[in-house]
């Protein structure tokens, strides 16, 4: 009897719930709960019988069927613990998921009714998405890298359709998609590609895939302070996971993926690898975006961004009206601030006139037409630009102009007033997206090459950069591609940066060897415009010399018919199936 006999004192501590860091799969991302995903609001029956929660010394007291108690922090922390363990929906304590009287209790409870209707379904209707990638090789043009395998999240939206990043699905060989709680992949086709939004939409046509899957619903804006919650599959367990925060910062953001400025939310939740693609809930569970990049720097700290819903309407209109992705338009001009005011005094413009100086035109924008360099821009579609760029967006706050003209769509028509020599005009313009001298992206395409003696000519792209240099590009590469990548300016719409790739060592080629990226300006005393019209002119050469023209003055001198004929030799050395791409032979 003395060993069951009740000592009296403070009972020995046991590890709780909350304390134990040990449990698998867990990491402390997936631990934070929303408001919106949380129990504090729902009032629970607790068990007498659990010596969990019945921590008082003597006679436990009776407990009345509903507890009018708040929830304790500390309960908080136990339930969110639970919850992930277990893989629940919402955070529940192990007594009172084992207590009839519990579960009635919970059933009836028209506060946990409320909830479970409006965040079950948004659960969900999260999937997890498994891709194949088998990227282009830019720096040996004629074949792919070795594939690889990424995992992402999704979201179902109506019409049977998936969304999840660009960059989550880019150059992909194989999608596949898992609903929550089942262990079946189902193939997935690819419905369009939006890499300048960083979205992409898939589809399923296998009809078990749709049974019981709830579509979500999409929320307004959201303000500042506004409680998010990012819920996905991150890295750091194969269970969806849920972070919560708030919307930090609304502004336009700078897309990594796409290279593009567009209209973006920051927000403080963690957002990590696998988070990519998954939605955004405000606090009544509707998805207000979609988690797309982090800011990782020594100097911050759970920085996270995410599409916001107007970017997210934007793609998914132009799908439905055009049936196939076409893009956001963009004015083809460089501006310059106003903010000094004896700029604007030269300028001609009047102390209530407010607007932006253009400093230069893209010639092949339609805007080149109407527009003039030193343009002063006063409104677009009748809102007025201010000095430093800016247009009224929300009650106290300012937003960057190119937001109005991101609301467009290819094709579409703009009001725009501009100040020119102190006179006042107005034009209507057609808006379309831009193609830029040295692209940001291939677009899904393979890359264009042609080989002649050994010499790789090939199209110059940010993905080629990124190939030769490494993601530090924009340090490493020569400064005459980095000039024509951040300034120039294309002259005709087809107009490319040809270069020397590299040199297969030949016996013709001696003395080329180290000729590695240098532009091709000129072909026999003809310049080249792109690749296609340097591999046309080379081909059709009847003349003795085959004569390159290279940036810094230097030239590339090879006999014609030697060097037609060391080419076959050349390319079966290096395996390479053909001395052009597809592309280049239509």
């Amino acid at each position: 009897m003395g060993d069951h006999k009740r000592k009296r004192g403070r009972k020995p501590k046991n590890p709780s719930p909350e304390t134990l860091d040990t449990a698998p799969n867990t990491s402390t991302a997936t631990v934070t709960v929303d408001k919106a995903f949380s129990v504090g609001n729902v009032e629970l029956i607790e068990n007498p019988s659990s010596p969990r929660l019945s921590r008082r010394r003597g006679r436990p007291k009776k407990l009345p069927n509903h507890s009018d108690k708040p929830v304790s922090p500390a309960s908080e922390r136990r339930f969110t613990r639970t919850a992930v363990e277990n893989g629940a929906d919402f955070a529940v304590p192990n007594d009172a998921a084992a207590s009839p009287t519990a579960v009635v209790g919970m059933e009836a409870d028209p506060a946990w009714e409320s909830v479970s209707a409006r965040v079950l379904p948004a659960m969900d209707s999260v999937v997890k998405v498994f891709c194949v990638h088998t990227e282009p090789n830019f720096s040996l043009p004629w074949q792919r890298k070795r594939q690889y395998s990424s995992s992402s999240s999704g979201f179902v939206i109506g019409g049977r359709r998936v969304l999840t990043n660009a960059h989550s699905v880019e150059h992909y060989t194989q999608v596949k998609l898992k609903k929550r709680g089942s262990d079946t992949k189902y193939l997935a086709t690819v419905l369009a590609i939006g890499t300048e939004c960083d979205i992409a939409m898939l589809t399923v046509d296998d009809d078990e895939f749709w049974q019981g899957m709830s579509t979500v619903e999409f929320g307004d804006l959201p303000t500042l302070q506004d409680a998010v919650t990012v819920v996905g599959y991150p890295i750091g367990g194969d269970t969806i996971s849920v972070t919560s925060g708030v919307v930090s910062r609304i502004e336009i953001l700078s897309y990594v993926h796409g290279s593009t400025e567009l209209l973006g939310l920051q927000i403080d939740a963690a957002i990590n690898s696998g988070n990519s693609g998954g939605p955004a809930f405000n606090d009544k569970g509707n998805c207000v975006g979609i988690a797309f990049q982090s800011l990782k720097h020594e100097d911050a700290e759970n920085i996270g961004y995410v599409i916001p819903t107007p970017v997210i309407m934007h793609f998914i209109q132009d799908y439905e009206k055009n049936g196939k992705y076409t893009g956001f338009p963009i004015l083809g001009i460089e501006w310059q601030k106003m903010e000094n005011p004896d700029l604007r005094t030269a300028m001609g413009m009047r102390p209530n006139e407010k607007g932006v100086r253009i400093r230069r035109i893209d010639p092949t924008a339609p805007e080149s037409k109407v527009l003039k360099p030193s343009d002063v821009i006063l409104s677009f579609d009748g809102v007025d630009i201010a000095n430093d760029g800016t247009v009224p967006f929300r009650h106290g706050e300012r937003i960057g102009f190119s937001y109005l003209i991101s609301q467009k769509y290819s094709g579409d028509d703009a009001a725009i007033k501009v100040l020119r020599n102190s006179d006042v005009f107005r034009f209507d313009i057609k808006l379309h997206s831009h193609r830029r001298l040295i692209p940001a992206h291939s677009k899904g395409k393979p890359p264009s090459y042609y080989i002649i003696a050994g010499f790789v000519f090939t199209a110059v792209s940010v993905p080629y950069l990124r190939s030769e240099y490494g993601k530090d590009y924009e340090f490493e590469a020569p400064v005459k591609l980095l000039d024509k990548l951040v300034h120039a300016m294309p002259q005709s719409p087809d107009e490319q940066v040809v270069v020397v790739s590299q040199v297969l060592v030949a016996d013709i080629n001696i003395g080329y060897e180290d000729i590695v990226n240098t532009q091709v300006v000129g072909f026999n005393g003809k310049p080249v415009k792109n690749l296609k019209s340097l591999a046309t002119m080379v081909e059709s050469c009847d003349d003795e010399y085959l004569k390159f023209d290279l940036e810094y003055a230097q030239i590339v001198v090879l006999r014609t018919k030697t060097a037609k004929a060391a080419t076959l030799d050349i390319l079966a050395t290096h395996c390479i199936p053909s001395a052009m791409s597809d592309d280049l032979k239509s």
